[in-house]
Parts: structure tokens; C-alpha cells; sequence
């Protein structure tokens, strides 16, 4: 209200408060009512009102008057009217008026003549009731409807809306701040409010605003303003080709509620939009029987309508003027002329009874909160009810009891957009505008593997951006249902800065290694991340000091160290069995050999050498073993060398809390969000954090010792130890903060789709490839970690074994054969064979009976040939 308006209503109300009340001459039951006549609003209120006063006079045989003026939606008039009604009519009420403007004056007058005033502006502030405290709120308060709204966004996925507000009070504090706590409750946000100028306005300005949103790149509108505004705004978007495929516009109840005395020339312009209505129930008797006879006097009064059935409007001024009246009536059945001021205040706020609308509570002197609303498509001449939304159960198809619920709009009646209802609208599109490509970004980053920036030698004097972040982001682009342009701005300043430029609308993107922390989204929303979160400890490393007692047990399983003890028992005994004879050191008592066969057998570089061994079995033998002794001693030494290589170093730093008793200066990322966390989070001494921007500066300050441990993120860290593998490690856990993403504005439709993308790289496996390609660049091979530090088995060394037993046993089988058996068989196969032939031989004589001595000088005279040749035989081999 401007200075000379307050001047105004400061002159009127000095004149109302000096001016006399004795000479009223009105009538003691009357109640007023402050309406705009020439609206269609105005015209069902009206017709609304005469007919409750009539209802009420006819069942209470009263004489309840109704007195109406029309303010033309002018809030001085208003005021005057109320203040002709209270001084001059005695009006015990006022009745409306809708709006905001309207609506706080008349208070005003009446908290000063305590006359209540029953306005049907649909959201009072508190702080109003409290300054008039005679204001009532007599239509229910239909912020709830924001939520309706919310949900149908959430149902198709959409992350960004933008509001189109009459440029009135009535309109601004009935929708903004509920629709933006909806919204963000859906991670979705309001891209932009828009305020249109009143019906009355030129046309050239709601021309000129609707032609900068057909530019933008948001294509789903939410319009809250007065039907008239409404007309005129569809009219022109008509006109603009806004009321075409992928556009979406969602009305507010102000304009729903009314849908049905829209003509079918103006319908016609908002083919395929949506909205949100005002739920009463219409089933019962008493709205029937009123349903009918209002539409025949509306029909009689109006004929230049062509519609004729009441609304929202309607109905809660008929609920109004009941209100007043019941609770006029005193005692004794009749309006009593005292109940007035104070008193009828204090009863109207008692009322409890069934209305046309629903039951008539008042809770700090507001009717409740309107709960279901019904979902409407503008189709043909008239429009569909989808369905209904309410607060707890969500949509549904009806609202009976044990009606199906549904989260989603989508469960519900098609939808007919504009256009068809083939494509559900994305809700957002490229800019129309020949500044179609974005601008994304970009940071100077320290770790080049992720993003590098060079001057470009071409004629255009552009800059070369590649580097991990960038590729990624080429590879994205390639998943995205459309198609992308874009070029990027080199950013020299800080991270955060560079996030907040998107919120400044200096960039329409960023791309680097961005952390997406909880600040950042303040000015922008991110992408699903494309590197693991996590901040990690990383410190040097240094030789072990524990004590590994049986770490020279590892190098060979059980079973092979049983298995290499037998044999090298059973070669030792072999060497030693076959050796005995000739060698006097083998000889002795038995504890004397058993500890020289022990000693053979465990000693791999024997005492007793090849060349000093007297039998070729033995030789045979001991070469095999020295030679799978061998390959068995140099395996065990390179596997426990390997093992105590691995042993050998650990980190400096094992947990944070070291580092906190120590006092230890700590390191950290320059430019990060890593020193709050150090500080806020895991409570580290401020003047002991120094910061750090490249891998060579980490290094640098680990050698001069200005730093013990450093705070690294997960992506940056792992560069760090991939060039740096053999001088540091990470310990402790990894603290699941962070991680790279992209940065878009609030409420982008590019959010979604960029992290469906980022996931589908990495389902695919080209993200791992990625990554090992560019991170893996600083490559850092220590061969000594890629080993295969397993334990020896038994699978290894089979065959070798097999050879060595294989030899012994042949070995020891022949030289027992030929020591103890062959000599010995072959003597007695000997004298069995004389001795059976001399038998043989003397058996053959006797049975020819020709006994004869023969005379041999040598042997001498008459002596037998057959015992003779016995006896020789006998002696022969005795001396063999």
C-alpha cells in the first residue's frame, strides 16, 4: 500500500470512528457481505449467500437479512463498504472478502468495532489473527495442494518447474514458499518465479514474459493467479506454440475450481494442461437439492453463462452464512439481538455441524486444512478427473474407503498431453536461443592426470582440455538420448568458487575433479559420483621390527616339509647302507651309525664327497638328490627372501588417533574441504595442517620431514601411491566422504541422465578402462610387490621327488642283489650242479653194471671214477 493509499484509509477511518452509532436505523440480524459481483467468483458467492440466508429464515422461521456489496476487487472501496455496513446496516457480520488486499483492511475495521469478519481468503497469516483478532479464516486453507503438485512432478520425473504468480498478495503467499518446501522434499526445485502482471495489464507485457520462457530451457510451468489472468495467459502461450509437445502446464486450484464455467473458446486454449481441484463431496442429498436449484436461479440471473453449476466458491459461502446464522440463535431458537461482538465471535468459533463443503470446525479461527484434491486434464470441452491426491494415501482412482493407492500419477488414467498422449513431456528442452551450447567449467587442476590445460597452438587460440574428469565426461555425453553442445572455460579460482558460479549463472556446468560435499549443494547438484568417495591416510613406510619367529616354517607346506625329511632319511640310508664296507667312519656301534646315517641325510653338502664314495650305485644316487636338493634349497631361499621383502616395511603412521597424541604435523589437499573435516570431524589442532597442491610437493615434505601423515582424496591418493609405490602407503580406514562428480544447476534435467550415464560406463567396463588409461599413466613397478608370495607345495617339487626315491631304490636294489645273493647263488648253483651231475653220472654207470677201475698214474690204481670226481668237485668249490 503506498503512502497516499494509507493517508486514505487513515482520513476514513478518523470520519467512521467520530461518526455517530445512534442513528443506525438497521435491522438487528443482518449479516454483510463484501464480494466482486462482476466476477464468476463473485456471481456464485452471491447467489450462493441468498440462498443460505433463505434456507436458514425458512427452517428456523427467522428473519436472518443478507446485505451484499460489490467492491470490485478495489480494497479502498472494500473498506468502506464494510464501514457503511457496520455503521449504518448494524451488520453483525461481514461476510469475504477473496482477496488478500481486500481482506486485510476490512479486518482492520472490524478487530477496531469487534465485528467478525469471515473472509474467504483462503490463507491468513497467523500474525493476522493476532493483530486482528476478530479476522476469520471461513475457507479451507489449501496449501496442501502444493504437495498434489509436488507429487505429479515426482510421478514423471521432473527436477525443475517454473512458477508463473499474479503479481498480487493474494497470489504470492498462497503458493511460493509451500510449492518450494514440496519440491525440495522431491529433490526437485523451482528453476525460476515469474511474475505476471494483473488481467488488466497490456498485453504486451504478459507477451513479452511468456516469449522469455519459450526460450528457456524449462518446459514445465506451474500457474497460480486469478481465471481471468489465467484466460489471457493460455490465450498467449497459444499464440507462442507453447501449448505444444514437451510443454507442461500444471493450473492451481484458483483457476480448477472454476474450470467448469470456462466457455469452450477459452477451454480450447489449454488443451493437454493438468491441475489440482478442490475436493467436496457432491454424492449427498441436501448439495443434490442445492445443486438444482441453484443452477435454475444462476441460469435465470446470468443467461449470458454457459455454464451453470456452482463451485468450490459457492458452496463455502453457503457453509458461511450458516455459520453466522447458528450462531446467532440463542437459547430460545430465535436470533437474539445481544449476540453480537465478543459473543458471537466466541460462538462462530464453536460451531461444529455439516456443511455443503465438509464438516464446519474452526481451529485457531481457521476452517481445516483441505486434505484431497482431485487431478484434472483439460480434454475437449470440458475436462477429466484422473483421479484424486490426498495428503497420507497419495492417488488413488476414487475416494471410497479401501480405495487402491498409488505413489505415482502414472498408475492413474493416461494422461492426455498437448499434442497427443503418445510422449510423456521431459519437461525441459535445449534454449531456443542462439546461445545453445554450455558453458561447463572447467578447474585448474594440480593433478594432471585428472585434468590437464594447454594452450592450443591453432589459429584459434583455444585451450586443449584432457586429463581422467574430461574423458569421462566425452564418454558420458555419448549415452545421452540427445545431443549435447558445449565448450569449455578454463577456471582459475577455487573449487568452491567454481561451484558457485553455476548458482551466479556464469557457467551452465562444471567438469574436473569436483568433490561433491554437502556445501556445494547450496549452489548446484551433482552428478553421480565417477570415482570412489573416501579420504585416506598415507604416510611413509619403514622396516618392520616385530619378530617373526616362524616365519621360516612358510616357505613350505607341511606336507612337504614331512615328505623332504623321509627322503632325505631313505637317501642317507641308502648312501650309508651301500658305503658301509668301505668306509671305517660308517662302521661303529649302533648310536654311531644311526647319528652318521642322520647326518648323511640332513647334510646336503656331505662330508663325504662324490669322488671319495667307492661304489657307482652310491654316486648315482647322491648325484640325483644334490641335484634335488638343490632346486628344493634355492626355492625355500627365494620364497623366504620374498617373504621377508614383503615383511619388511610398514607404515610410519597407523591410525589418526597416533597422530593426534603425537602432536604430528599433517599435510592435507590446498583448496579442499579437507581442512574443515581434519578440524570439525576428527579434531585436529589447526596450527598443525599444512596444505599442499601437487604429488611432488606431498613427496617433497615427507623427505624434509615437515609433514608424518597426509589426508589425501581416495582419486588423488591413488595417483600419489602409484607414482610414489615404494616409498609410501595408506593405513587406517577410508573416511566416506567426497568423491568426483559433475556439477549442474538445481533442479537440472542433466543431472539424471548424466549419472544414468556415468553408471552405464561402468556396468560396461569402459569407466575401469578409463581410469587405468589416464590415473595409470605415473606407472610405478615394484617387482618385488607383484610376486607370488604362496607357500610351497608339494605340487611344485612331485616329480623331482619321484626321481630321487626313483634312483635310491634302484640303487639300493642293485647293490643288494649283487652283495648278498649273487656270489652266494651262484656257489651253491654251482656245487648243486657238480654234485647232481656226478650223481647223475655214477647212477648211469651202476645200471649198466660196468664197474671198472681205471689206472691213472696221477690219481693211482683201481680207484672209482664217480666219488673221485665228487670229491673234486667238492673241493673245487669249497676253495672258490
Amino acid at each position: 500500500m503506498d503512502t497516499l493509499g494509507f493517508l486514505f484509509f487513515a482520513f476514513v477511518s478518523l470520519v467512521f470512528l467520530f461518526s455517530s452509532k445512534a442513528n443506525g436505523g438497521g435491522k438487528e440480524d443482518v449479516i454483510g457481505a463484501i464480494i466482486d459481483t462482476s466476477s464468476r467468483v463473485g456471481e456464485e458467492e452471491s447467489l450462493a449467500m441468498e440462498m443460505a440466508a433463505e434456507d436458514f429464515n425458512n427452517h428456523f422461521n427467522q428473519t436472518l437479512h443478507l446485505i451484499v456489496k460489490d467492491s470490485q476487487s478495489q480494497p479502498f472501496q472494500a473498506a468502506l463498504m464494510a464501514m457503511d455496513l457496520i455503521e449504518t446496516e448494524r451488520a453483525k457480520a461481514i461476510l469475504g472478502p477473496n482477496s488478500w488486499e481486500e481482506a486485510k483492511l476490512v479486518a482492520e475495521i472490524g478487530s477496531g468495532t469487534q465485528t467478525p469478519i469471515l473472509s474467504f481468503h483462503e490463507t491468513t497469516p497467523n500474525w493476522a489473527i493476532e493483530k486482528w483478532p476478530f479476522l476469520i479464516q471461513a475457507s479451507s486453507d489449501h496449501c496442501n495442494q502444493m504437495k498434489a503438485i509436488a507429487a505429479i512432478v515426482q510421478s514423471w520425473k521432473w527436477r525443475q518447474v517454473t512458477l508463473l504468480y499474479e503479481d498480487v498478495d493474494s497470489y504470492v503467499n498462497g503458493v511460493f514458499p509451500y510449492l518450494s518446501d514440496a519440491l525440495y522434499g522431491i529433490d526437485a526445485v523451482i528453476a525460476e518465479l515469474v511474475a505476471l502482471p494483473s488481467a488488466d495489464s497490456p498485453s504486451s507485457l504478459l507477451f513479452d514474459a511468456l516469449m522469455r520462457l519459450r526460450e528457456g530451457q524449462c518446459r514445465v510451468f506451474i500457474l497460480h493467479s486469478s481465471l481471468e489472468l489465467a484466460l489471457k495467459i493460455f490465450e498467449t502461450a497459444k499464440t507462442l506454440d507453447m501449448m505444444e509437445k514437451d510443454f507442461v502446464w500444471i493450473a492451481t486450484h484458483s483457476i480448477t475450481d472454476m474450470v467448469h464455467s470456462i466457455d469452450h473458446v477459452n477451454i480450447s486454449y489449454m488443451q493437454g494442461g493438468l491441475g489440482v481441484k478442490s475436493y467436496f463431496s457432491d454424492s449427498g442429498d441436501y448439495y443434490k437439492s442445492f445443486y438444482k436449484r441453484f443452477r435454475k436461479r444462476f441460469q435465470v440471473r446470468h443467461p449470458h453463462e454457459e455454464n451453470h453449476e456452482p463451485g468450490i466458491f459457492a458452496v463455502q459461502a453457503y457453509d458461511a452464512v450458516w455459520t453466522v446464522g447458528l450462531a446467532s440463535i440463542g437459547g430460545s431458537g430465535s436470533i437474539s439481538t445481544d449476540m453480537r461482538g465478543q459473543n458471537l465471535l466466541e460462538k462462530i468459533l464453536e460451531s461444529d455441524f455439516n456443511g455443503l463443503t465438509s464438516q464446519i470446525q474452526f481451529i485457531d479461527q481457521k476452517l481445516p486444512a483441505t486434505k484431497i484434491f482431485g487431478v484434472i486434464n483439460i480434454v475437449g470441452r470440458s475436462y477429466r478427473e484422473l483421479g484424486f491426491w490426498s495428503e497420507n494415501m497419495g492417488f488413488s482412482e476414487t475416494v471410497e474407503m479401501g480405495a487402491k493407492n498409488f505413489s505415482s500419477m502414472e498408475n492413474l488414467e493416461p494422461v492426455i498431453w498437448p499434442k497427443g498422449p503418445k510422449t510423456t513431456p521431459k519437461g525441459w528442452t535445449f534454449p531456443i536461443s542462439s546461445s545453445a551450447t554450455l558453458r561447463i567449467g572447467v578447474p585448474t587442476s594440480t593433478f594432471k592426470q585428472f585434468v590437464t590445460v594447454e594452450k592450443d597452438n591453432s589459429p584459434h587460440q583455444g585451450n586443449n582440455y584432457t586429463g581422467f574428469s574430461i574423458e569421462v565426461f566425452k564418454a558420458a555425453i555419448e549415452y545421452l538420448p540427445y545431443p549435447l553442445p558445449y565448450e569449455f572455460v578454463n577456471f582459475t579460482g577455487s573449487y568452491d568458487d567454481l561451484v558457485q558460479s553455476i548458482y551466479l549463472k556464469e557457467f551452465d556446468a562444471v567438469v574436473g575433479d569436483v568433490a561433491i560435499i554437502s556445501k556445494r549443494y547450496k549452489w548446484a547438484e551433482f552428478s553421480h559420483p565417477y570415482t570412489e568417495p573416501g579420504l585416506l591416510l598415507v604416510s611413509p613406510v619403514r622396516l618392520q621390527t616385530r619378530d617373526k619367529a616362524w616365519l621360516f616354517m612358510r616357505p613350505f607346506t607341511i606336507t612337504m616339509w614331512l615328505l623332504t625329511g623321509i627322503i632325505n632319511i631313505f637317501n642317507g640310508f641308502v648312501v650309508w647302507f651301500i658305503e658301509r664296507n668301505h668306509c671305517p667312519e660308517l662302521k661303529g656301534p649302533l648310536l654311531n651309525q644311526i647319528g652318521t646315517l642322520l647326518w648323511l641325510a640332513f647334510n646336503t653338502l656331505f662330508s663325504l664327497h662324490g669322488e671319495k664314495m667307492h661304489s657307482n650305485l652310491s654316486r648315482m644316487a647322491m648325484v640325483v638328490w644334490l641335484f634335488v636338493a638343490l632346486v628344493i634349497t634355492q626355492s625355500y631361499t627365494a620364497s623366504l627372501t620374498s617373504m621377508l621383502t614383503l615383511q619388511k616395511f610398514e607404515a610410519t603412521v597407523k591410525d589418526v588417533e597416533v597422530l593426534k597424541a603425537t602432536q604430528a604435523p599433517v599435510g592435507y589437499g590446498k583448496g579442499s574441504y579437507v581442512e574443515a573435516y581434519l578440524i570439525d570431524v576428527l579434531g585436529f589442532n589447526s596450527k598443525l595442517l599444512t596444505n599442499y597442491r601437487t604429488p611432488e610437493e606431498y613427496d617433497q615434505a615427507f623427505r624434509n620431514q615437515s609433514i608424518k601423515a597426509a589426508f589425501i582424496e581416495a582419486p588423488l591418493a591413488t595417483v600419489f601411491l602409484t607414482k610414489y609405490c615404494k616409498g609410501y602407503t595408506h593405513s587406517g580406514p577410508s573416511f566416506k566422504i567426497g568423491g568426483f562428480g559433475y556439477a549442474f544447476p538445481s533442479g537440472s534435467q542433466f543431472v539424471p541422465d548424466m549419472s544414468e550415464a556415468i553408471l552405464k560406463l561402468s556396468e560396461q567396463g569402459r569407466l575401469r578402462e578409463l581410469e587405468n588409461g589416464m590415473i595409470a599413466s605415473e606407472t610405478c613397478v615394484d617387482e618385488d610387490s607383484i610376486k607370488d608370495y604362496s607357500t610351497l607345495s608339494l605340487n611344485s617339487f612331485w616329480l623331482l621327488f619321484m626321481i630321487s626315491i626313483g634312483s635310491s631304490t634302484m640303487a639300493l636294489i642293485i647293490y643288494v642283489f649283487h652283495k648278498l645273493n649273487f656270489e652266494e647263488l651262484m656257489v651253491e648253483y654251482l656245487t648243486v650242479w657238480v654234485f647232481i651231475s656226478a650223481v647223475i653220472k655214477q647212477r648211469w654207470h651202476q645200471r649198466r653194471q660196468l664197474p671198472r677201475r681205471v689206472s691213472d698214474p696221477e690219481i693211482g690204481p683201481h680207484a672209482e671214477i664217480c666219488p673221485s670226481a665228487s670229491s673234486f668237485a667238492i673241493q673245487g668249490l669249497a676253495r672258490h
